[in-house]
């Protein structure tokens, strides 16, 4: 029995009212203002720094995630555009031997991941690609750990030294989401590299204001999981490894 994906908005309410989630928030907030906004900051030259230095060319590549994106009415932005474009790139120079297609979608429309696949087949993509679609996830962390549950047993059936927690992946995302997915793989046991979709860093007000979101959003989970491990609090680690 297939599993119904949940939309967008009851996703988001669900974090609204989830106490862990505001838990971790008050943990970041307090640190950020008793800083001074020095913390905050920290973090904000970290997103700007692995925005700016990921590479494009993973030395990998043999198990690539696509994340997907938001793409109301099934409709596709630059950003989405640019992540197939670049998988598209990586598997004419060397094919992978898995790739996970990655993201949910609303009910009665096409999910990210299903998106990616007809993006990737019109731009060439022969239709017997070995690619895998994760439909059910809402975020980043979700993409991951559904990724991680439907590689394990592939990947150990390849190579039995593989274990759940020790899969070796190339993230391939945005640069400005790329921190988030790289914290987020670390956090649930991956080796994971990563891969931009752009050829480099476009400096805007609209690329600056998503790398400042981005590093508020690694700031509120990397404080939170720090804090959760340093007081031994199991079910707020139990969400995020």
């Amino acid at each position: 029995m297939s599993i119904r994906p949940i939309s967008r908005a009851a996703h988001r309410i669900a974090l609204v009212l989830d106490r862990d989630v505001w838990h971790a928030a008050a943990v970041a907030g307090a640190a950020c203002v008793l800083s001074a906004g020095l913390v905050y900051v920290g973090y904000f030259v970290h997103v700007l720094r692995v925005a700016r230095n990921a590479s494009c060319t993973p030395a990998r590549g043999e198990c690539v995630l696509l994340f997907g994106k938001h793409s109301p009415a099934g409709r596709l932005d630059h950003d989405f555009e640019a992540r197939l474009d670049r998988a598209v790139s990586l598997w004419r120079v060397r094919p992978p031997v898995h790739v996970v297609l990655l993201g949910g979608g609303a009910d009665g429309e096409p999910s990210e991941a299903e998106l990616a696949r007809q993006g990737l087949f019109a731009r060439g993509l022969a239709s017997d690609a070995p690619l895998r679609l994760e439909a059910q996830s809402r975020d980043t962390l979700q993409n991951l750990r559904n990724a991680r549950t439907m590689l394990a047993p592939a990947m150990h059936a390849q190579d039995p030294q593989v274990t759940s927690v020790q899969l070796r992946v190339t993230l391939l995302s945005s640069r400005y989401h790329l921190a988030r997915c790289a914290l987020f793989a670390r956090q649930l046991g991956f080796d994971a590299e990563l891969c931009a979709a752009e050829a480099r860093l476009r400096l805007g007000p609209r690329t600056l204001l998503r790398i400042a979101g981005e590093a508020a959003y690694v700031c509120w989970t990397d404080l939170g999981t720090r804090w959760a491990r340093l007081i031994g609090h199991r079910r707020m680690l139990a969400r995020v490894t």
